[in-house]
């Protein structure tokens, strides 16, 4: 995962580009599975396309011994890149949502590994806006995927970062910094500038390379300095020590005073297993605050597990609105890939914990709300979007403030091969209503750009601001005017995300039945 952290990072220092994926969700009931239909495919450059099974596990450097994962033998055996290579194809053939639409003069001999030649196997289709359909197709080291989906470490500092401008003159601003993390002990705080990466000009510096070595440390315990400059102009320089930072995915959990009664605020950036039990704690101490209204910051939620999706948003919602609803149905291709009926390829509003980091099968609280609000930007992706797609099929109220969210509501089923995890488009997720196709994302309620000048939940923080105008007032607030605001508010339309990071957290996790 740190490979791919800073191979990430230095795509948007030299290239100007932000890399951003998401994820797709599920729901449904009764005898017929709703699929999505596609041509039969066609074997690319003449070569056969073999059945997935026939070659997996047969890898060109195969792992031995127990997985420390599951406590069960690896399941490779001695093989080569083109039986890797083979599975790859046959996995795309099998899954993939819009398998007839690869094209097929793609040849595996012209591609040097089996991560490079899957990276070519996909749609080369477009969304409405010109962005790619398939804009989420990635691998990941097996180890890596499931250490960060499970308990949220990662090698770093605890400061994500977000890149206003990648391209020289560099802007890069403190988004947020974890709780007890090194960033947090050296009282970083949103909104900081980076100046300088180990005395490397961050605005203008041309030692890329040097500039990432700092961003994205690889291992425990390297040291980098970094001058920074504070919202008052004032600057000092911090020595930070690369660790190992176990995220925390539920912060700022309160209750804000206001006509009408109190609101409550929670920042969730995460849907990693941890967050369950914040989520169920942070639940139920709003329901304690009797709150009548929910303000949830996901700006920078990127998606992971749907399942923690769909305990949220039963949190959120009421009683007679989730009772035996669908949250997510998931289409897939014509070929019903995994052999799911209707009924497993739905996932309703889990009304009992599912166990990620709770025991399972505790009943939920709920707060019982007919609306909610959402903070939202170009960040905003999958299991996220979700959130916000479940809830309005249901017939709850859900505006969103901020900028579009990314647009992916696609998911897949991780498929490890040969120690690395792939992630092919496999589904589609649609709402009860049958809602799902927001490829270029869902347009917010009221246009705001993000504030760094404040700390996330405080109340004069502009999108947390313009939520609570809207309450009062059932109106946007006006327009921002500035010339840094409307620069803002311009990338996050044309839906330029601000974070990089790792594809992983940027997913809709589905655990297949």
């Amino acid at each position: 995962m740190d490979t791919a952290r800073r191979a990430v990072g230095a795509a948007a220092l030299a290239a100007a580009g932000l890399l951003a994926a998401c994820g797709g969700g599920g729901g449904g009931g009764g005898a017929a599975l709703p699929l999505v239909a596609a041509p039969a495919p066609v074997a690319p450059g003449g070569e056969a396309i073999v059945a997935s099974a026939s070659v997996q596990g047969q890898c060109a450097a195969p792992r031995f011994g127990v997985d420390p994962d599951t406590g069960a033998a690896f399941p490779d055996r001695p093989g080569s890149l083109d039986t890797e290579k083979s599975w790859v194809r046959g996995w795309i053939d099998e899954t993939y949502l819009w398998f007839g639409e690869v094209p097929t003069t793609l040849a595996a001999k012209d591609y040097a590994t089996p991560i490079a030649y899957f990276g070519a196997l996909k749609t080369p289709a477009l969304t409405a806006s010109g962005r790619a359909r398939d804009r989420f197709h990635f691998t990941a080291d097996t180890a890596d995927y499931r250490a960060s989906s499970q308990s949220g470490i990662e090698v770093g500092y605890g400061l994500e970062l977000a890149f206003l401008s990648a391209a020289p003159p560099r802007d890069i601003r403190v988004a947020f910094t974890e709780p007890g993390s090194p960033a947090a002990q050296a009282a970083i705080e949103r909104g900081m500038k980076l100046i300088e990466i180990d005395g490397i000009d961050v605005a203008s510096g041309a030692n890329v390379a040097g500039l990432n070595a700092g961003l994205a440390p690889v291992r425990e315990g390297e040291s980098h300095s970094f001058r920074l400059q504070a919202a008052d102009g004032s600057l000092r320089t911090v020595s930070l020590n690369s660790a190992r930072i176990t995220r925390t995915p539920v912060q700022s959990v309160k209750s804000l005073a206001a006509a009408n009664g109190p609101v409550g605020y929670l920042l969730f950036n995460d849907h990693v297993a941890t967050a369950e039990s914040q989520l169920i704690a942070a639940v139920n101490q709003l329901k304690a605050d009797s709150i009548t209204d929910l303000v949830i910051d996901m700006r920078y939620n990127g998606g992971g597990l749907l399942d923690i999706a769909s305990e949220l948003a039963y949190m959120i919602g009421t009683d007679s609105a989730t009772r035996d609803a669908v949250f997510e149905r998931l289409q897939f291709n014509s070929k019903n890939p995994f052999r799911l009926t209707a009924g497993q390829a739905t996932i309703p509003f889990h009304a009992t914990t599912r166990g990620f980091s709770t025991k399972a099968g505790q009943p939920l609280p709920q707060l019982g709300l007919s609306r909610v609000t959402v903070l939202t930007g170009p960040d905003t992706c999958s299991a996220s979007e979700s959130v916000v797609n479940s809830l309005r099929g249901v017939g709850i109220v859900v505006n969103l403030i901020g900028g579009a969210t990314c647009g992916k509501p696609y998911g897949f089923y991780p498929q490890d091969n040969c120690g690395t995890t792939y992630f092919a488009i496999q589904f589609q997720g649609v709402n009860q209503l049958g809602a799902g196709d927001y490829g270029d994302g869902f347009a917010p309620t009221c246009a705001v750009a993000d504030d760094f000048g404040h700390a996330l939940g405080d109340p004069a923080e502009a999108r947390l601001a313009a939520a609570l105008s809207l309450r009062s007032t059932g109106a946007c607030p006006a327009a921002a005017a500035s010339k840094a605001e409307v620069a803002l508010g311009k990338a996050e339309a044309a839906g330029v995300p601000y974070l990089v990071r790792s594809p992983l957290r940027e997913n809709r996790i589905v655990t297949r039945p």
